[in-house]
């Protein structure tokens, strides 16, 4: 692995002894030196166009209070989106919402190969080699997927502060909402909100949980909810108190 593809992911904390897994990838809005600023403004490049807002600082808050490995690419989406099939449409986006990616329109093949070979294979390479170093292991993993979402979406409001999604075993996904749900009764949880595994976003989900017969789940926090510290400390704390509870939950009911 060269220095740019060694560049695009980051592991921390990979030996933590918790059964939870944190992924998240679209964790950094950095665009690597060779494209410039893809022609966009700095309020575009800082903007949910480019990344998850929050959703990196709560997926660190969460790999300290559960001792559990953090997986985070670190390149923005607009370059390559780490979340997407190789043959989606939008694996390297033109048109974000309303904003045109004009740097990204008419790439060449062989631009389009660098990019998966720098960008999206490094990224889910690492992810594979830390999940197949717990299961040699026999270490319990449970792969959580961590994102955000924007307030309003086309001019659409999103009511849901929170939003669940789960791959094709929906099980653990549905015991964390109702762990969510115990805690929280007035909490307005999302069910496959903002999107759903229809939609197409759920490739890390699917790759490294169902993919691998694992319990996973994807969270979508609104990404207004955290975007100061302490909104991040509490919706952390909420996030890693309801994973824990769900295991156990899953725990019971196959004993049952």
């Amino acid at each position: 692995m060269d220095s740019e593809a060694q560049k695009s992911v980051l592991v921390t904390n990979a030996r933590g002894a918790s059964p939870f897994v944190i992924l998240c990838d679209h964790a950094s809005n950095r665009i690597p030196e060779r494209y410039g600023d893809l022609g966009l403004t700095p309020s575009e490049r800082l903007s949910h166009i480019a990344w998850d807002p929050g959703a990196l600082a709560v997926s660190r808050v969460l790999s300290d209070l559960l001792d559990a490995p953090l997986v985070e690419s670190t390149v923005s989406r607009l370059i390559i989106d780490c979340n997407r099939a190789l043959d989606a449409p939008d694996l390297i986006w033109t048109l974000s919402e309303r904003t045109r990616i004009a740097a990204n329109e008419n790439i060449t093949p062989e631009e389009r190969d660098y990019r998966i070979a720098q960008y999206h294979r490094p990224f889910h390479g690492a992810i594979d080699m830390l999940l197949e170093a717990r299961r040699h292991a026999g270490v319990e993993t449970i792969v959580v997927c961590m994102h955000s979402f924007t307030p309003v979406f086309l001019g659409k409001a999103r009511p849901w502060p929170i939003g669940v999604i789960h791959g094709r075993d929906e099980r653990f996904t549905k015991a964390f909402r109702d762990a969510m749900a115990a805690e929280r009764p007035d909490l307005n949880i999302g069910w496959n909100e903002p999107y759903a595994a229809l939609n197409g976003v759920t490739l890390t989900l699917e790759k490294h949980g169902d993919g691998r017969g694992l319990e996973a789940t994807m969270i979508e926090i609104r990404n207004d909810e955290i975007l100061s510290p302490d909104g991040v400390s509490q919706w952390a704390g909420l996030v890693a108190r309801s994973l824990q509870h769900a295991r156990e939950a899953r725990k019971q009911a196959r004993t049952h």
